[in-house]
């Protein structure tokens, strides 16, 4: 369906790839990794046609529709929702318009013959591509991503930027084209949406190429990962899992083949300089520095270096970290919270879960004071230090610093060393502390706010969806981080690794009021049949 043949990529001095090849058949799943700056979103747009290779070739077959997921929306506006939805629907959304002007036409068209003709033709192409279940599916798909029918018809310029995400994912999807480009389409799903766009994909009937995150994700959908690393792509058969055992595999022959290698070279150099001086042995030196001349030189594996940090231990809270006493909280008529109690003892790793509306973030912000309950207490403990963070904690950056600059400003006693390393373990390397906040990603702000609390050593942690926009290597850190960390964490999260690793107990809040799981989020999933509150639909 597409290829790429022997595709070469420079940016002024920089090289992404050279030689690259591989190719997307139909029914294809194929996860697209590499670290940032590689190349992917190059591949995604040399793809579309977007952007030319340097050198090499890119074939598509004839007539092929490729739909292009990518982070930038831009500004959807002076629609409704479900129009937005149906409008990225390729041809038949153009014949749908135009059966609706045909239509206004009849009324007043002197050439009425002409018109019916036309709109026979029309509606006759307009039904062979099912434009009369376009409605229907449209609402499927926007329902399978958490939209609800009260917002459908909504305009959608009114909706935030993370909706306005799942409207524009809603209608690529609607498209179905035969070549599905998707740049990270789990940033700003809920765990239910996830789950069903996981169905969805692993059912979908074109190929699909993704960047994703989501260790989870990727494993129950992708059955080959194409990774660019250091400028060259290499193809793997399986799942993501399976990629990192092949992977480690693959670094650990090479290794041992360089090593072998070095020790060869070394012992024939040690002969040639021994021996050099000796008119007895010229015969056999010539011959080994020609040898030496002909061997092409390995180069070691590239290995990807995880960087950790200790940070200091949290000093000792009371046994009762945070107490709810009947709390109660609306916002106009929908009722959030009625009469909610919990207690959170030092020490424990609390899951927050329940379907958008359930008042997942508002319990995290009364128990940060960032929300006054309207009846009720939410309480934190004796000696309780807390670190909160969220998404909108990221806004609030100097976009005047540099990273380094930032975390100096909020760690004075800490020296520039330490810093640095730390940073390290969160994304930062090398000159990456060096660039200026204003000019960082989404996933870049993350880990700074995040780094910045952890330098803060609470005893308390309220983290409001952490993993958002992190890759899968500042998540381990992250992960590694918060296992060895000594305090106590209430948390939300659609990242199935992270509620794995993190939880002991799980809350779930529902329409049918909330409920406690003493167990970690397997026990969970195993008590309750389901890995979320509201599982949804095909």
């Amino acid at each position: 369906m597409i290829a790429l043949t022997n595709v070469s990529k420079f940016y002024g001095e920089q090289t992404l790839f050279v030689d690259a090849s591989f190719q997307l058949n139909r029914g294809d799943k194929a996860g697209l990794i590499g670290p940032n700056g590689s190349g992917k979103t190059t591949i995604f747009r040399m793809l579309t046609g977007e952007e030319a290779p340097d050198d090499g070739g890119v074939a598509r077959a004839k007539h092929l529709t490729v739909g292009y997921f990518r982070q930038d929306v831009g500004d959807l506006s002076g629609r409704s929702v479900l129009e937005e939805t149906m409008a990225g629907a390729g041809e038949v959304a153009d014949l749908g318009a135009e059966l609706a002007v045909l239509e206004m036409r009849m009324g007043e068209a002197t050439d009425l013959d002409k018109v019916i003709e036309k709109y026979g033709e029309v509606q006759a192409r307009f039904q062979e591509l099912g434009g009369y279940e376009l409605e229907p599916r449209a609402r499927s798909i926007l329902a399978g991503l958490g939209v609800s029918d009260a917002h459908i018809d909504d305009d959608v310029g009114k909706l935030s930027g993370g909706w306005k995400m799942r409207v524009a994912l809603a209608s690529i999807l609607l498209l179905r084209p035969d070549v599905l480009l998707l740049d990270e389409p789990t940033n700003y799903l809920d765990l239910e949406s996830i789950l069903w766009l996981e169905s969805f994909l692993r059912d979908y009937p074109g190929a699909v190429l993704m960047t994703c995150h989501d260790r989870d994700v990727m494993n129950r959908i992708v059955t080959r990962i194409i990774e660019i690393d250091g400028g060259e792509v290499t193809c793997y058969t399986g799942d993501y899992d399976f990629y990192e055992q092949a992977r480690e595999i693959e670094n650990t022959r090479r290794e041992a083949q360089y090593e072998r290698q070095q020790a060869m070279l070394a012992k024939e150099s040690r002969f040639i300089e021994r021996f050099a001086a000796q008119a007895s042995k010229a015969a056999q030196v010539q011959s080994r520095v020609k040898k030496l001349e002909k061997i092409e030189r390995l180069t070691p594996p590239r290995r990807i270096v995880e960087h950790t940090f200790n940070f200091r231990p949290p000093t000792r809270s009371g046994t009762d970290v945070i107490k709810i006493t009947g709390v109660r909280k609306a916002y106009g008529d929908h009722v959030v919270h009625d009469g909610l109690d919990l207690v959170v003892r030092r020490g424990e790793r609390w899951a927050v879960m329940g379907e958008n509306g359930a008042g997942k973030s508002t319990l995290l912000k009364m128990i940060a004071g960032a929300v006054t309950p309207d009846s009720g207490s939410a309480a934190l403990g004796a000696s309780v230090a807390m670190g909160y963070f969220a998404q909108h904690q990221m806004e609030v950056l100097d976009g005047k610093s540099t990273v380094l600059e930032e975390l100096m400003e909020h760690t004075r006693t800490v020296g520039i060393g330490p810093l640095r390393k730390a940073a390290g373990a969160f994304g930062f390397q090398g000159d990456d502390v060096e660039k200026s906040v204003s000019v960082l990603s989404g996933g870049e702000r993350a880990r700074l706010a995040l780094l910045k609390i952890m330098f803060e050593t609470p005893n308390l942690l309220v983290l409001d969806e952490p993993t958002n926009h992190l890759d899968l290597l500042t998540k381990r850190s992250l992960l590694r981080t918060l296992k060895e960390y000594g305090g106590t964490i209430i948390f939300v999260s659609h990242d199935r690794a992270f509620l794995r690793s993190m939880a002991t107990q799980v809350l779930e809040l529902s329409a049918a009021g909330p409920r406690v799981y003493p167990g970690t989020y397997d026990e969970y999933v195993a008590s309750t049949g389901r890995e979320a509150p509201g599982m949804r639909a095909d």
